[in-house]
């Protein structure tokens, strides 16, 4: 019988691989896949060659499990990917705020050719929020928000 040897590589693995891993399996949770998701839809922008950036907004309080704290750890990083974070005080706001940053194409003068939005909240926030979300379903976004 022969007998084979298989090489298995070794890679460094680091707490870092949730966010700068492009191929391969990289380990994390439910919010920090989410917390990756705009840096990620940044760099397919890039890629294709559109200049965007983009907003995210929401409530302190919402029970995603600390989503705007792990957002807050990584603002450097945000930085560099040109998405800007800003808490809300209220579900309200931060919808409010998400839907404007789709206005983008409406005037003259815009630096990017779009605005992605991420806006969070909690079940009653989402509720009151009713209105916003009609009229900025209404509006739609922005051609590459």
């Amino acid at each position: 019988a022969t007998l084979v040897r298989y090489a298995l590589e070794h890679r460094e693995v680091t707490l870092d691989d949730k966010y700068d891993l492009v191929e391969g399996k990289a380990y994390m949770t439910g919010i920090q896949a989410l917390v990756r998701l705009p840096m990620d839809q940044k760099k397919l922008d890039l890629a294709a060659s559109h200049n965007t950036a983009g907003f995210i907004s929401g409530y302190r309080g919402s029970p995603l499990g600390g989503y705007d704290q792990q957002l807050r750890s990584v603002q450097n990083r945000l930085d560099e990917h040109d998405i800007e974070f800003w808490e809300g005080l209220n579900e309200d706001l931060g919808a409010t705020s998400v839907w404007g940053s789709q206005q983008l194409g409406l005037f003259p003068g815009a630096k990017r050719d779009g605005l992605f939005g991420i806006w969070y909240g909690k079940a009653p926030g989402v509720d009151r929020t009713g209105d916003v979300f009609k009229h900025a379903n209404a509006a739609g976004s922005s051609a590459l928000g």
